[in-house]
This record gives C-alpha cells, sequence and structure tokens, in this order.
C-alpha cells in the first residue's frame, strides 16, 4: 500500500463512518429531551448530509468512484449511542448520556478529517483537502457546540439529583 492507496482507504473509511451517522442521527434527535440539544442533532444531521456529499466530491476530485468500505470505529459509537437511545431516553439524564454519546463521536471525526487532510495535502491533493477541511471545520463547530450545550443540561441534571436525595 502507498500513500495514495492509504488516503482512499481513508476517505472510504470517513463516507461509511459519515453514512452511519445520517442514518443514526435522527434517533437522538428523536430521544432527546432538551430543545437545544435536539436542534444541535438535527443541525448536525443536515451538515452531516453535507459532509458525504464532500467526501463523493474528494473521491471525484482524484478521478477516483466515491466508495464506502464499513468504518468499524463509527460502528461501534452507533451502537453505543444506540444503546443510550433505548435505555437512558427521555429524561434529563438520557440527554447527557446522548450527549456524551456525540462528543465522542465528533472527537472520532475530528481525528480521522485531521489525518485525512495531513494526507491529502502531502500528495498534493488541494481541492480534497479543502473539501474535507470544511467538513472538519464543522465537526469542530458541533463539538464545541455540544461542549457548551453540556453546562446547562448537567446543572440540571445535578439539580434533579438534589431533589430526589431530599
Amino acid at each position: 500500500m502507498d500513500l495514495h492507496e492509504l488516503f482512499l482507504s481513508a476517505l472510504k473509511d470517513l463516507s461509511s463512518a459519515e453514512k452511519q451517522l445520517v442514518k443514526a442521527l435522527p434517533k437522538l434527535v428523536k430521544a432527546t429531551v432538551s430543545p437545544p440539544l435536539r436542534a444541535a442533532f438535527q443541525s448536525h444531521l443536515e451538515e452531516t448530509k453535507t459532509h458525504v456529499s464532500r467526501i463523493q466530491q474528494a473521491f471525484e476530485s482524484l478521478g477516483a468512484k466515491p466508495k464506502s468500505v464499513l468504518c468499524k470505529g463509527m460502528q461501534g459509537l452507533v451502537v453505543e449511542g444506540d444503546a443510550h437511545v433505548k435505555q437512558d431516553a427521555g429524561d434529563v439524564f438520557g440527554d447527557l448520556a446522548l450527549l456524551g454519546a456525540g462528543q465522542r463521536v465528533e472527537h472520532y471525526e475530528i481525528a480521522a478529517y485531521f489525518s485525512a487532510i495531513s494526507m491529502a495535502k502531502t500528495l498534493g491533493y488541494g481541492d480534497a483537502a479543502n473539501l474535507l477541511v470544511e467538513n472538519l471545520q464543522e465537526e469542530q463547530r458541533a463539538s464545541d457546540l455540544l461542549r457548551k450545550l453540556s453546562k446547562p443540561i448537567l446543572k440540571q441534571a445535578a439539580a434533579t439529583a438534589e431533589k430526589k436525595k431530599g
């Protein structure tokens, strides 16, 4: 395997990861109680659809056929998120579990995009790199938003827990 093949493998993995999220995010939207968190998941679903399109454009910029190869890392994160939807959803504590699952997904994607962008730049694939940078920036904004949303939800959860004690 050479660097070009490794980069194409990274694109296939990212394509799979984003497509899995397009299927998974609606479940989070439906299971979330907090309106701001629900809106964040819904907004990121729309961005994720665009990420899939940009990855396809990156393939096309290289003259390669857009493909996906199962991203097992994302598959595991989606399974974990699904478990929270089934077991924890319906209250502020469930929202915290879903928020944590969302943050783990964002961090995974950010790492994957950094790696793919580095390869694209090294190979001189400027168009592909630029498309992936756009996705990366949106993933970073989504991660920042989830971190900001966690503060009031954590406060609410703590207050709820105190009431249950008393």
